[in-house]
């Protein structure tokens, strides 16, 4: 991670967007991928040279407007628009009081205590497991080790037949990453850790990281296989841990009735081995 953080997100998705995206008449051979500065420049109706200098990182504290303006030219959504607000240090960073990798025990008793029917489980930032109640450790039961959702998706290789399709969940973890580096702080030693170590390990979590796309979702589907029953389809929740910030619980749960329902309640009775142990 460097310290011109914001003009690297603004070259990452500028070049993301085609002139045809934006209603802009392209003639000739473009010598860069996506727009030019001066076309973005336009589209925010902002000065082409102070936004160039936001590129080059001399120019780090664009206004609110300025940087809603970027956004709608830039065609962002909600996450990467919020993302880079929080780059230019205009929106609040989370602070936390507690450490991110401690659950509570008020916490733990929830996930402990939820419903068997439904898969719940707490994730750090770095999307580290930091409790589960047995039906997730059931469901991750694939994995050689389950402590980490971004590895157990790049460097498992149960995670290209558990997650389907796996393109899709993978887009969703550089994602979620991305908007944590955005988040908390550049020197995160833990968020940098697993950056660095994925991108050497993994060809494809590099390029989609350097792609610098973000996503942050409360709810969605989720498809996945599982060896012992089958397909799943699911839905989950994601809720923020107040008293953590940085934290959030995630409850993953089918259909009443249906057949994931059933290959749940399955995957439960074939898994009633003792949990692993808190970490």
């Amino acid at each position: 991670m460097t310290d011109n953080r914001l003009g690297e997100f603004l070259r990452a998705r500028r070049a993301a967007v085609g002139p045809e995206d934006v209603g802009i008449a392209s003639h000739g051979v473009r010598r860069v991928a996506g727009l030019r500065r001066e076309e973005v420049a336009v589209l925010a109706g902002v000065n082409g040279d102070y936004y160039a200098r936001l590129e080059q990182g001399r120019e780090r504290r664009p206004s609110a407007q300025v940087l809603d303006a970027l956004g709608r030219a830039l065609r962002l959504d909600a996450d990467a628009q919020a993302h880079l607000h929080r780059l230019a240090g205009v929106a609040p960073r989370r602070c936390s009081t507690a450490s991110t990798d401690e659950v509570s025990a008020g916490l733990r008793q929830l996930v402990d205590n939820s419903s068997p029917r439904t898969a719940v489980f707490v994730i750090s930032p770095a999307l580290d497991l930091l409790a589960a109640n047995a039906l997730a450790d059931a469901l991750h039961s694939p994995f050689e080790t389950a402590d980490n959702l971004a590895r157990m998706a790049f460097l498992d290789p149960a995670g290209r037949r558990f997650y389907t399709p796996w393109s899709s969940a993978a887009h969703g973890v550089v994602g979620h990453l991305r908007q944590a580096a955005g988040s908390t702080s550049a020197d995160d030693p833990r968020l940098r850790e697993l950056v660095d170590d994925l991108t050497e390990r993994s060809p494809d979590f590099a390029r989609l990281w350097h792609r610098r796309g973000v996503r942050g979702k409360t709810q969605d589907a989720k498809h996945l296989h599982h060896p012992d029953v089958g397909p799943l389809a699911l839905t989950y929740q994601t809720f923020d841990v107040r008293d953590a910030p940085g934290q959030q619980l995630v409850v993953y749960q089918a259909e009443p009735d249906s057949p994931s329902a059933q290959a749940l309640d399955l995957l439960g009775s074939l898994h009633v081995t003792p949990r692993r142990a808190a970490p």
